[in-house]
């Protein structure tokens, strides 16, 4: 009966270490994710931008977002141009990793949505 007690209090202080460090995570992330939709844009969402604009004069949308929290490891892009036109998804993201592929080298990762302007 001795040990069954002190299983249960080591399990419930245990679940509530956990819930309070859940609680903190989150309460970080939101405020990261809050601080960084208030600062302006980074160097790099303006280099890897232009360099896109330069290869898709076309692109109807385009935008760069820094998802490293501004350090410029990682960026997910959204770009849509009628270059993509007929073009499988694969193909499209391909055509966009070689208009970025110097600046890829620097990168830790790169998440790309590509699409076709609706007519």
């Amino acid at each position: 009966m001795q040990c069954n007690i002190q299983t249960s209090f080591h399990l419930i202080f245990t679940m509530n270490s956990i819930n309070r460090l859940l609680r903190k995570t989150r309460t970080l992330l939101t405020a990261s994710l809050i601080q960084r939709s208030f600062t302006s844009v980074t160097d790099g969402e303006v280099r890897i931008s232009q360099l896109l604009k330069e290869k898709f004069p076309q692109a109807a949308s385009l935008k760069v977002v820094d998802i490293s929290g501004g350090c410029g490891s990682m960026y997910e892009i959204h770009i849509e141009s009628e270059e993509f036109k007929g073009k499988k998804t694969v193909q499209q993201h391909q055509l966009v990793n070689q208009a970025l592929k110097d600046e890829i080298k620097a990168m830790h990762g790169l998440r790309i949505f590509t699409a076709v302007p609706k007519q």
